[in-house]
């Protein structure tokens, strides 16, 4: 017998609004450090962010109302919308500061490819809900397809750090769906001419000047190697305890560039130092954790698929942010999930953690 909720869950708010307790007070935690950070680093911005962070609860509250078998039903229909918001970036898009990557629409702007992050793995998910799985290589070719042309729609723009995103958020989905070893080991071996064409043909002149400034940060101290260095003098100076609130010198004197921003992990450890940066980083954790054992526990492979994928992309998210903040990999302007001051991008995080609360509180018990 299959009953759609016990009794007893009936009973309480948050599983009435169909909200994952764990998890919503993982994500008010993150955007409770977000505007204290940012009131230390620009206190005119706060308000901003906290209508940003309402916007997107209620996104996120309205969306785990949606019943899962709604999203496989939308999900070709939403990345048919996505790609084609893509090529209309490249033929009428926006362009500044040098990318052409908005679209505008009734007086207001915004990125299609942060739609993409949502509809990539909504999109292999839905392809591999009814495949045997572990898939085959024809299964798996087709679903790198899926990734594939969004990827360079995006890479196009310019937007790497995007573009690594979206795919990693297909990928992950592959996956997720038990792909064998042997398979891994063989796309390791592909990976690595590719990675010289793409280095040689796929990349811009500031792309590759980024990566060859993470091997390198001290040959251009002043140029292409200020944003890292700063960076690292920044967290180094936080110590084990930090400076304390409002007390960072490096983001305050604005030594420190994009401090609200890409590099706002930085002024975090530097007024928090290092048991702060470790305990931000456990919220992170718990959050992936529990973005874990909801896929772990969803009964439909669509389901289980897609918030492993969503859930992964966020830990991408913010492994790659604090990585090239601290100088362990190369800067891609990829903001802090949450944290950093941002719109889209915030709006498309709190999208896909509505869709991992309706997976995990929609589910059916079964009896008997």
């Amino acid at each position: 017998m299959i009953l759609d909720a016990p009794t007893s869950r009936r009973g309480s708010l948050a599983n009435r609004l169909h909200l994952d307790m764990p998890l919503l007070i993982g994500l008010l935690l993150l955007s409770g450090v977000s505007l204290a950070v940012l009131y230390s680093v620009d206190a005119g911005r706060v308000d901003q962010q906290l209508l940003r962070l309402g916007l997107g609860f209620v996104g996120m509250l309205v969306l785990a109302q949606i019943p899962p078998e709604n999203y496989v039903r939308w999900t070709p229909w939403i990345y048919a919308a996505a790609v084609a918001l893509l090529i209309a970036v490249l033929v009428a898009g926006i362009a500044g500061k040098g990318a052409q990557r908005w679209i505008g629409i009734g007086g207001f702007r915004f990125q299609p490819s942060e739609l993409m992050k949502l509809a990539m793995p909504m999109m292999v998910a839905w392809y591999l809900r009814e495949v045997s799985l572990p898939p085959g290589p024809k299964k798996i070719f087709a679903a790198l397809l899926i990734v594939a042309f969004p990827t360079l729609l995006i890479a196009k723009q310019p937007d790497l750090g995007t573009a690594l995103l979206v795919a990693g958020a297909g990928i992950f989905v592959l996956l997720f769906s038990g792909i064998p070893f042997k398979l891994l080991g063989l796309a390791s071996l592909l990976l690595a001419p590719m990675a010289a064409l793409l280095w040689e043909f796929g990349m811009h002149d500031y792309q590759r000047q980024r990566v060859l400034t993470f091997l390198t940060p001290e040959s251009d101290p002043l140029g292409a190697g200020y944003h890292v260095i700063q960076s690292k003098i920044a967290i180094g100076s936080g110590g084990l305890y930090g400076k304390g609130w409002l007390n960072g010198t490096q983001s305050h004197l604005e030594f420190l560039p994009e401090r609200h921003t890409d590099f706002i992990f930085a002024v975090f450890g530097e007024e928090f130092g290092l048991l702060g940066g470790v305990l931000l980083l456990s919220i992170y954790l718990f959050v992936v954790w529990r973005g874990l054992y909801i896929a772990a526990q969803a009964q439909e492979t669509y389901g289980r698929l897609l918030a492993g994928g969503l859930i992964m992309t966020f830990f991408i998210y913010f492994f790659v942010n604090i990585g090239m903040v601290a100088g362990l990999l190369p800067v891609v302007g990829l903001p802090l999930p949450l944290i950093s001051f941002g719109g889209t991008s915030m709006v498309t995080i709190m999208a896909s953690f509505g869709i991992l609360m309706s997976i995990h509180t929609h589910r059916k018990l079964l009896k008997g």
